[in-house]
């Protein structure tokens, strides 16, 4: 496709990003060489982390903030008997002399602590506001305030691997939307009273994308002007663990026309929540059932309007 037309792409392109760039380095990146304005990313990734970065490209972008699968998973390698004030190798780090050697069980003992509903307190080099300032500007002033524990949710923590000669090893981690991997490294640490940090980190799962959907910046760059939208994946892939509803053609056109459809009309999921509503195939927005009022209530519409006359009945 010429790249005259690419301002019309819409969909979802996963890249593996690399280590040393921020996620909104990799938006600049994709502009030179795709490019395409109208870009966003789901799912903020630390600088020196490196993984699943899910990039909304043209319409697509209305999506950032309704996406239905914040869970992520990450690969955490850590080390013990440090400390940093960035929780992780990369800041100023201190060790702790004449530690006691931990053992891979003592480690395994701690885990459970940090599995399920937990309090966790966010790093002062986080994004998180406090005052309308950004933790991380504060740190690297050297100011350090009052944090208050927020709640996250760790679906699975394993130790992959463990050298007691080392004293490092490695985690899998699947979690909530907000959770600081780094911290649950330190607070391991802390709880073993020796300290840790984390040495490397990989996000291998996010949006209901993992690694083996991404490309890599070089791949984007060598193929240059070959590039094809078939590249992206369809937004819809993105809601997938959203329940159903079909639309017929002509209730689609009248939901893209932002009219509002009434449930008795229409087959509709009995679960609560948000649904993905599909028309003739096309995935065209998002809705929630008010079932008080009775009515399909319109959350937001992700396919362009003129998709409405091709859902015809021999679709």
């Amino acid at each position: 496709m010429a790249q005259d037309n690419r301002e019309e792409w819409n969909g979802v392109l996963c890249i593996d990003k690399p280590q040393a760039f921020t996620s909104f380095d990799i938006i600049a990146k994709l502009r030179g060489i795709l490019h395409i304005r109208r870009l966003g990313h789901a799912g903020t990734l630390d600088p020196m982390a490196t993984g699943v970065l899910p990039i909304l490209v043209g319409r697509a972008t209305r999506a950032c903030d309704i996406l239905p699968d914040q869970d992520k998973t990450y690969l955490a390698s850590f080390q013990l008997g440090l400390t940093s004030d960035t929780q992780d190798i990369w800041g100023n780090v201190s060790g702790q002399e004449g530690r006691p050697v931990v053992s891979r069980q003592a480690v395994e003992a701690v885990l459970p602590r940090f599995r399920g509903r937990i309090q966790q307190l966010p790093p002062m080099y986080s994004a998180v506001q406090v005052g309308g300032q950004r933790l991380y500007d504060l740190a690297r002033q050297g100011v350090e305030v009052e944090r208050s524990p927020r709640p996250v949710e760790i679906h699975r923590l394993e130790l992959l691997s463990f050298s007691e000669d080392t004293q490092s090893g490695s985690l899998e981690i699947s979690c909530s939307k907000g959770t600081y991997i780094r911290t649950i490294c330190h607070d391991i640490g802390a709880a073993l009273g020796c300290g840790a940090v984390v040495t490397a980190l990989r996000r291998t799962r996010a949006s209901g994308f993992s690694i083996q959907d991404c490309v890599t910046l070089d791949q984007l760059q060598k193929a240059a002007g070959q590039i094809e939208e078939s590249l992206l994946f369809p937004l819809g892939r993105a809601f997938e663990s959203l329940p159903a509803i079909w639309l017929d053609p002509h209730r689609a056109r009248m939901f893209l026309n932002g009219v509002q459809l009434d449930l008795k009309r229409l087959r509709c999921p009995q679960s609560e929540g948000d649904v993905r509503v599909m028309g003739g195939g096309v995935f065209l927005g998002v809705a929630q059932a008010d079932r008080q009022r009775g009515i399909l209530h319109t959350k937001k519409i992700l396919a362009a309007r003129q998709a409405a006359p091709a859902l015809t009945k021999g679709q």
